[in-house]
């Protein structure tokens, strides 16, 4: 029962904030002025678990739940929904798309698990006509990618191999460098875009989550760049390309 007791305190204690005796900020927030908070906690909640630091974790996902909680109390007082809304949609769709768990379907491997699931999920979206319907705009253009590709292949709209695969990145490339010689910004932006997109095909196809490795590329960069930083002996503005060169390999050699 703490687990309840606890949930429930917390959802006393919302409701306490956004009462009129409350806190003026939190009764000031509605749905729109707390979605950058949303969008915030959740990718702080990535960077715990990237880092591996669990107390960390514990807060953000803390942080993450407020959110939830938060918008669920607001719905409340619009009488649009409730936490225990939120809580018993959840579960249902939980049981209803685990019938190898709470029912008596037979399933033999991971990718069997997973067919279910798209097939009960579409069952559950029939407004949705089209393969490209349900994806956030919200998330990044680079994840939103991944999935608008993970999609069409779901209808069978893949390349026959890798190797026409490679073959329509480096055809992106030449198109924009044909673009980059009229210098048609527009048409350079839009060929770029397609050399990304091409690009996040060849993550997917590989069992790659573009992302994270976009995600890790940065990372590394940046530990890299403060590296070059600390072993410079003198302004980085001051350094030739050669010099440059010599000192970024230095501190790729130094940190990895």
């Amino acid at each position: 029962m703490g687990c309840v007791n606890e949930l429930k305190e917390l959802i006393d204690v919302i409701a306490k904030l956004r009462a009129p005796d409350g806190c003026q900020w939190d009764r000031e927030q509605t749905h729109k002025t707390l979605r950058p908070n949303m969008i915030e906690e959740a990718y702080e909640a990535v960077d715990a678990i990237d880092d591996g630091d669990l107390n960390h974790l514990k807060e953000e996902l803390g942080d993450v739940l407020l959110q939830v909680v938060l918008h669920s109390q607001i719905a409340s007082e619009e009488g649009a929904f409730t936490i225990e809304d939120v809580a018993k949609g959840l579960k249902e769709k939980l049981i209803h798309r685990h019938p190898h768990v709470f029912g008596d379907v037979k399933v033999n491997s991971t990718k069997d698990i997973v067919d279910n699931w798209d097939k009960l999920k579409a069952e559950e979206k029939t407004h949705r006509k089209s393969a490209m319907d349900g994806i956030s705009k919200a998330q990044s253009a680079l994840m939103s990618a991944q999935k608008i590709s993970k999609k069409a292949v779901k209808t069978g709209f893949e390349w026959p191999d890798e190797e026409s695969l490679y073959d329509c990145i480096f055809s992106e490339f030449n198109e924009f460098k044909e673009a980059e010689k009229k210098q048609n910004k527009d048409q350079m932006e839009e060929e770029f875009g397609d050399i990304l997109f091409a690009t996040v095909n060849l993550a997917r196809w590989n069992k790659i989550d573009a992302e994270q490795a976009l995600l890790k590329a940065n990372k590394k960069f940046m530990t890299r760049f403060r590296k070059m930083e600390d072993l410079a002996t003198k302004p980085l503005t001051d350094y030739s390309f050669e010099e440059y060169d010599k000192l970024w390999k230095a501190a790729k050699k130094a940190v990895g």
